[in-house]
């Protein structure tokens, strides 16, 4: 991420495993970065706060839960005590499954509570993270502001049914993505919005669902992050406002 300036301020939410730990990784081994990452929870946050006690001058870590708008908001009031800008702020927030609740099988599966919930993290938390931190995206250098979507959410590939809240929640956080790119291009046209689909990792998010996976289609959570990063370095003003495969190519919508 050294293309931007000599020192590159990241955000990841959601770094306590899975993608986003794999990002604070893989930003720890660049020079000149200084990463801020949040966890909902401590006890099962252990690798993460470990990597801030070794490298405690690059990693800042911060407990946030993204459904409470008034943390998200404190966050932000937090860093920008310490920083006038962030160059990379990525959304690796998100649910499947949790518990009882699980990805609907039929419309008859559907209960209201579970689809409010889905939207809150998955679509509402990305909208409310643009809201708090535009100010700091609000200076001339290159900013990427990325959320991780799913290619489920499209709506145009969805030839299977089913997963009734997971699908909508992802559909709709594309619509909030394009909306807020425009607004961004705007006020903080050097930012660059987008939608980033991972492909499918091995996760606890996918875990439940691997049986049926080739091999060669189930990424390690190493290799997802470095293409989605090869991806974020090639993004131009050109791309704010679209979703992006682990491969740099487009997904319809």
């Amino acid at each position: 991420m050294n293309n931007y300036q000599t020192k590159t301020n990241a955000l990841i939410f959601g770094a306590s495993r899975g993608i986003g730990l794999g990002f604070v990784k893989a930003l720890l081994e660049k020079q000149d970065v200084n990463i801020y990452a949040t966890y909902r929870r401590r006890n099962v946050s252990t690798e993460l706060l470990s990597l801030e006690t070794t490298h405690p001058q690059a990693l800042h870590c911060l407990a946030v839960d993204v459904t409470k708008e008034d943390q998200i908001a404190n966050l932000s009031d937090y860093i920008q005590q310490t920083e006038s800008k962030l160059h990379l702020v990525i959304n690796c927030v998100g649910i499947l499954h949790q518990g009882a609740l699980q990805p609907e099988k039929s419309v008859g599966q559907i209960h209201s509570e579970n689809l409010v919930y889905y939207f809150r993290v998955n679509s509402i938390a990305s909208a409310l993270i643009a809201k708090h931190f535009l100010p700091l995206f609000c200076h001339s250098n290159k900013s990427i502001l990325a959320f991780i979507g799913a290619k489920i959410g499209s709506i145009s590939d969805n030839n299977l049914g089913g997963w009734y809240g997971y699908r909508a929640s992802k559909a709709a956080l594309n619509m909030l993505m394009r909306t807020i790119a425009i607004e961004y291009g705007r006020k903080c046209p050097q930012t660059i919005v987008v939608s980033l689909h991972p492909g499918t990792t091995d996760t606890d998010l996918s875990k439940p669902f691997q049986k049926n996976i080739p091999p060669h289609q189930l990424f390690s959570i190493e290799r997802t992050v470095n293409q989605l990063l090869k991806v974020i370095n090639s993004l131009t003003e050109d791309d704010s406002g679209y979703f992006f495969s682990w491969d740099g190519n487009r997904v319809p919508w």
